[in-house]
């Protein structure tokens, strides 16, 4: 029962961010996402972009399967400048936003309870024996948390 438990809390923890994720992007315009969040700040397309490569690449390390936006790695992950951007559209990160959460959902839907509990794919199996919080389950509260705090950001763009 604990575990079935977890199973039903975890979705709808996620089901609850993404559809607030989704209420505050669809609230802004795609000339809106272009503006910086405060001055000197990252940009709603910036964060739309690092968002969606941050859940593309549970992809893995949740054993889903492989990134599909891999190409959003460099300027989203790994580029400190905030005002550069690959040649992506809005419109496009929009989609990819859609369809990443789609794949994402429908894998979380279809986890067994117990599956939940299971180490993710970067931690070892010694190190999973000594530190059993590393699970999908941890995995899955951080990138929530993440996205929580990115949207605080990306509300002060809502007209």
């Amino acid at each position: 029962m604990t575990n079935q438990l977890t199973k039903i809390v975890a979705l709808n923890s996620w089901n609850a961010i993404i559809t607030q994720a989704n209420t505050i992007f669809d609230a802004i315009s795609n000339e809106d996402m272009m503006k910086e969040v405060a001055p000197n700040r990252s940009t709603g397309v910036y964060l739309l972009g690092h968002l969606i490569a941050v859940h593309d690449r549970m992809l893995p390390l949740l054993g889903i399967g492989e990134p599909m936006y891999p190409q959003l790695f460099e300027t989203y992950l790994k580029n400190t400048d905030l005002k550069k951007y690959d040649s992506t559209t809005v419109i496009e990160l929009r989609e990819y936003w859609t369809a990443i959460n789609a794949k994402l959902t429908a894998a979380f839907d279809s986890y067994e309870a117990e599956e939940w509990l299971q180490k993710h794919t970067t931690i070892s199996d010694e190190d999973f024996a000594n530190e059993p919080h590393r699970n999908k389950l941890s995995v899955l509260l951080s990138r929530m948390n993440h996205l929580s705090y990115h949207l605080g950001q990306i509300s002060f763009l809502k007209g």
